[in-house]
Parts: C-alpha cells; sequence; structure tokens
C-alpha cells in the first residue's frame, strides 16, 4: 500500500468524478427540496460503498490497511457530522432556498476536497521529512478536544472568513438569488451571485475543520492514499446526511464530548508514535522511547464505542430532559 501506483490514484479520482456527475445529472436535473426516503437511499449507498471499498483494501493489501481505513473513515464522518452544525447555521445566515441547497452542499464539499487534498499532500511530504511534527500534531489534538469537550457549540455563530470578505470586496454579488445561478449578466456587467457566496463559505468552512480532522486521521493511517479516500468517502457522504439527519442534529448534546475524547485518544496515539520514533536531541539524547503501541484494533474499538455510547447517552438525555435539546436557531 506504501507504494500506490498512478493508475490507481487516476482510477480513484475518475471514480469520485463519475460519482458526483451522476449525482449532478440524477438529484439536481430538477432542483427539488431533498426528502428523508430520497436522503437515506443515498446514505446508505454512500456508506456501502465506502464498506466495499473497505473490504476490496482488505481482499488485496491485508486487514492492517482495512482496519486504517475504516477508522479514518469513521473518524472523519463522525468530525463531519459535527460540522452539519456550522452547515446548518450558513444556510439559514444566507437564506439559501431549500431547492438549491444540495447543489450548494455539493459544489462546496466538493471544493472542499480539493482543497483537502492539497492539504493532506502537504501533512505527507510533513510526516515524511520531519517525524517530530508528530508532537505538534498530537499535541493540537488533545488542545482542540479539551475545547471542543468544554465549548461545544453553545456560542458558535457564523463569521465570515478572509477568503468571504476578500470575494465580496472584489466581486459584486447581487442582492437576492437568481435560482440556482452563480453567475448572472445584469446591464452587461458580470455579478456573482449569494449562490457563489455560500459555496465559498462551505468549502472554505470545512477546510478550517480539517485542520483538525486531517491530523486526526495521520495518527491511525501513515498511507496518503488511505487518508485521501477516507477523506472523499465522508464528504461525498455528508450532503445526504445533511438532510436526513439536520432535524436530529440538535439531539445529539452529547457529541461535542464524544468527538472531544476521540480526539484526545488520537492526540495520545500520535505523541505515542512521536516518543517511539524520537529523534530530538533534548528528549531522552535524540534516542527512541519504550512506549505503549496503540494498534488499529484498539483505536477502531476506542472510536465506534465512543460514538456508540454518546449517541446512546444523548438520546437518553433528550428523552429525559427535552429542554437540553440543543438550539441551532
Amino acid at each position: 500500500m506504501v507504494n500506490v501506483p498512478v493508475w490507481l490514484w487516476i482510477a480513484t479520482i475518475v471514480g469520485l468524478l463519475v460519482l458526483i456527475a451522476i449525482d449532478l445529472v440524477i438529484v439536481d436535473r430538477k432542483p427539488h427540496e431533498v426528502t428523508i426516503g430520497e436522503a437515506s437511499r443515498w446514505v446508505v449507498f454512500y456508506v456501502a460503498l465506502a464498506v466495499l471499498f473497505g473490504l476490496g483494501i482488505w481482499m488485496f493489501s491485508g486487514w492492517q490497511f482495512a482496519g486504517e481505513f475504516f477508522a479514518g473513515y469513521i473518524t472523519e464522518y463522525s468530525l463531519s457530522i459535527d460540522n452539519l452544525f456550522i452547515f446548518v447555521i450558513i444556510m439559514s445566515t444566507f437564506s439559501v432556498p431549500a431547492i438549491h441547497q444540495h447543489k450548494v452542499l455539493l459544489i462546496g464539499i466538493l471544493m472542499a476536497l480539493v482543497m483537502r487534498g492539497a492539504f493532506i499532500a502537504a501533512g505527507a511530504q510533513l510526516i515524511e521529512r520531519f517525524t517530530w511534527v508528530f508532537f505538534l500534531f498530537g499535541a493540537f489534538l488533545i488542545y482542540t478536544g479539551w475545547k471542543l469537550a468544554f465549548t461545544g457549540h453553545d456560542d458558535e455563530e457564523f463569521k465570515e472568513n478572509a477568503l468571504l470578505r476578500i470575494v465580496r470586496k472584489v466581486l459584486p454579488v447581487t442582492k437576492d438569488y437568481h435560482e440556482a445561478k452563480s453567475f448572472v449578466r445584469i446591464d452587461g456587467k458580470r455579478w456573482v451571485t449569494p449562490m457563489f457566496v455560500v459555496m465559498v463559505a462551505i468549502g472554505s468552512t470545512d477546510l478550517l475543520f480539517a485542520l483538525d480532522s486531517i491530523p486526526a486521521i495521520f495518527g491511525l493511517t501513515k498511507e496518503t492514499y488511505l487518508v485521501f479516500t477516507a477523506n472523499a468517502f465522508a464528504l461525498m457522504g455528508l450532503r445526504q446526511l445533511y438532510f436526513l439527519i439536520g432535524g436530529l442534529l440538535n439531539k445529539l448534546v452529547y457529541l461535542s464530548i464524544g468527538l472531544s475524547v476521540i480526539l484526545g485518544f488520537i492526540g495520545v496515539k500520535l505523541i505515542l508514535e512521536a516518543l517511539a520514533g524520537n529523534q530530538l536531541p533534548f528528549i531522552n539524547g535524540g534516542q527512541p522511547l519504550d512506549v505503549p503501541h496503540i494498534g488499529i484494533e484498539l483505536s477502531l474499538s476506542v472510536i465506534v464505542g465512543v460514538l456508540a455510547i454518546t449517541t446512546i447517552a444523548s438520546l437518553i438525555k433528550v428523552r429525559r430532559d427535552p429542554e437540553a435539546v440543543k438550539q441551532l436557531d
């Protein structure tokens, strides 16, 4: 798996593009509000694809790499679910018509996937050249987990980032939507519409979330191909999940705590691996340390277990105390 052939990379990217094209043709051919049933079928479809892909890795490359893919995929998908809180706020802030929300998510997430690909490539190069970067990744994940556990989403609101401010400053933006168009010509002048702006908002905001999710998955696998495909499958299935559980998000009252535990766990795992391969002269004289090794089986068990406990505990809490439901408005 270390030396993934170029043809496999090409085939994977082409396959993703085909899926996106099919999605555009089938779902966005006639813009409409996505129903629960439709979203459910697409979620099952994308999850099934991810499972089949993982089984294919198991068949051709063994359980170790398959386990790394599944652990990475579940982690990325879980962190993506957390991102949906912000997506709900963005859609509300920009008053995106329900019939166009699917296209906004599709294009926005496609932009995010391209940017994440560049981020993954840069992270892989850093890890290959500087093993001590695991110390930074681990410390950052532990800090992020601690912050997420104590802040959650209670005070979270969408604030336009630098990229969006540049877009508004450089490009003329229309006040109203023009159906699903991103660009329109008015009185001979080309304008961008709020549709384009919200797509940039989704894509750039997701990239900010990647600052913790990418280091997290590198803590589970060092294989760039697995990191990329796990991210791709998680993002591709995220759009339909938005419509499927959008109304249930506010019931996952302990989601932030569960994700913080996962981030903290992976952070500790990264630091242990950094110590095991230590080359920093001010730590043990530049020699590796004999520290416990956390295998992929334990990692996968912890991730799945924490998510299961978090979900069950959240539903029990909301059932006993309806006032505990989060407000996304």
